[in-house]
């Protein structure tokens, strides 16, 4: 139940997602966060949608759990919208975004996913509450 709580909350807060984890040092002297934050949207063909959904599940966990630089890669499916997909993407810095590119994972998950997307936007995003967010995931602890 905890763990489901968190998910919640973490969900709720995606409008004020800020930076966080080893990077949190990298903030320049202006208060600016370096980390890369982005929520991918997507739409998938409806005929390719449970291969898709294996394949970015795979990606994912490969990501987070062999990339020092990804913070964060967390797909959720939209329950209001059929074959829609929103990805929260959190990376220590630019240079962490640019090498999980050329991993062997995401290479993988990148050609054989081209032909199921339908729509891809890319968001960049800027970190508003830093503290806060720091706070929800210590509580996943």
């Amino acid at each position: 139940m905890k763990i489901l709580k968190s998910i919640i909350l973490f969900v709720l807060f995606l409008s004020y997602i800020p930076a966080f984890s080893q990077g949190l040092e990298e903030i320049d002297s202006k208060g600016m966060n370096k980390q890369l934050v982005r929520i991918a949207e997507l739409e998938i063909y409806p005929e390719y949608w449970e291969e898709y959904k294996e394949i970015l599940i795979f990606e994912a966990k490969e990501s987070v759990e062999n990339e020092d630089g990804v913070v964060c890669i967390f797909p959720m499916e939209m329950k209001s919208e059929d074959f829609k997909i929103k990805i929260l993407e959190i990376y220590a810095n630019q240079k962490a975004y640019e090498d999980h590119l050329k991993t062997p994972h995401f290479q993988y998950y990148k050609s054989n996913t081209l032909k199921m997307v339908k729509e891809l936007k890319l968001l960049d995003m800027n970190a508003l509450d830093t503290q806060t967010m720091q706070a929800i995931f210590k509580k996943r602890k």
